[in-house]
């Protein structure tokens, strides 16, 4: 077995580091992975692997926001992508992925789950009940046969009490080993579950982190982890996150943004994406607006 960890001397590795750039024939605008999210492409050079941090108050959106950008790199890049959650079901991420590519209504699918399911490897209804459904329903089913091709790429998995750092690594091998893949891009949702639970959030978050930090580079992969924003200690400033999270390559604190909501359709909401750590590109603040009935995010013009 070759010595890995023998010395190289950059002279030495500086030919062969050349040759690999003269081969990628491509010129790109980004040097990581498009998101399809221009300006999030734009501030962050796209997403590479290493831990990004994804922080925000209770119901902004995060999990709509992270589970977008995880199909989304997926289907952009022939990347495998993962979606640990620790609180929404997989019935409930799915409903989120076909309300966003149809344009149907959250709760328009869910009252219609029972045929819905049918995309997702449970079997149709039974003898003509689908005579009855409104012709909204063509359109979830377009969506789903549409997305099919890189769906396969995607796996959901609900995580417990027990679930741990160890356990997400060996999830994320077996899809890599199973899709023959490199290119991998995981979401771990309500990741501080994965702290001691008798400890407070402050203390939980640089533990949380470091171990995810080296899970992204132990393989290679892209890890999106999605914190809660609970203000225990009243009005945090974003930037202050940067700070607490120092194992991190990207850190995005989502606010708010309660005078531009107020120019859109409710129950649409206005929200800025601060990016306070970029190891790889800017900073800066991006402008969001959130459509919560589609579970969809769209970026909005400078302001």
């Amino acid at each position: 077995m070759a010595d890995e960890t023998r010395l190289i001397s950059e002279g030495a590795a500086l030919d062969e580091f050349l040759d690999e750039l003269q081969r990628e024939q491509q010129v790109k605008e980004i040097a990581g992975w498009d998101t399809a999210f221009a300006n999030l492409d734009r501030a962050l050079d796209g997403i590479l692997p290493g831990l990004y941090l994804l922080i925000g108050p209770p119901a902004c959106g995060k999990t709509s926001f992270a589970k977008q950008l995880l199909d989304q790199v997926a289907m952009r890049n022939d990347a495998v992508g993962i979606f640990f959650s620790f609180a929404e079901s997989k019935n409930e991420l799915r409903i989120k992925t076909l309300a966003r590519l149809s344009g149907i209504e959250n709760r328009e699918i869910r009252r219609g789950s029972a045929y819905l399911l049918h995309w997702y490897g449970v079997p149709r209804l039974r003898g003509n009940e689908t005579e009855q459904l409104s012709p909204s329903w063509e359109r979830v089913r377009h969506a789903a046969e549409d997305a099919r091709t890189w769906l396969d790429s995607i796996f959901l998995l609900e995580c417990g009490a027990g679930t741990t750092t160890a356990a997400l690594e060996a999830h994320v091998r077996e899809a890599r080993a199973t899709m023959n893949k490199q290119k991998i891009v995981a979401v771990i949702d309500d990741c501080q579950r994965l702290g001691a639970g008798d400890q407070p959030l402050h203390a939980r978050l640089p533990l949380v982190t470091e171990r995810l930090q080296s899970l992204a580079k132990n393989m290679n992969a892209a890890l999106l982890a999605v914190w809660p924003d609970l203000r225990e200690n009243g009005e945090i400033a974003p930037q202050t996150w940067a700070e607490r999270a120092l194992g991190t390559d990207v850190v995005m604190v989502m606010e708010e943004d309660p005078g531009r909501t107020k120019k859109l359709t409710e129950p649409n909401q206005a929200l800025t994406l601060n990016i306070v750590k970029n190891r790889g590109g800017e900073r800066g603040k991006l402008a969001f607006d959130f459509l919560p009935a589609f579970s969809q995010f769209v970026e909005a013009a400078a302001r």
